[in-house]
């Protein structure tokens, strides 16, 4: 799925115009990798769904970018971005 971004970001010298969720590639093993990095990050969340840097995480994840880059996004963009994903997960 992809995500056109209102802001684009510039990642290694590439302007990025959109980003591209594949949520087909993930695991479960990413999903819980996903939340032991969250974790690391700070997030104490219940429920992880519902944790906007835990779908950051799944998000690069699902992008192939790195987290820090997903959190660089303006904030209309990542909400686009997590809710997205907190779509796909719920």
């Amino acid at each position: 799925m992809k995500i056109k971004l209102n802001k684009p970001i510039t990642i290694n010298g590439v302007e990025m115009k959109e980003i591209e969720l594949d949520f087909d590639k993930l695991t479960g093993a990413d999903l819980i990798s996903a939340s032991r990095e969250s974790g690391l990050l700070g997030d104490n969340a219940l429920v992880p769904e519902l944790s906007k840097q835990y779908l950051a995480v799944v998000a690069a994840k699902a992008s192939g970018l790195n987290v820090d880059d997903i959190m660089k996004l303006s904030a209309k963009d990542f909400t686009a971005v997590t809710l997205t994903v907190q779509n796909f997960l719920l």
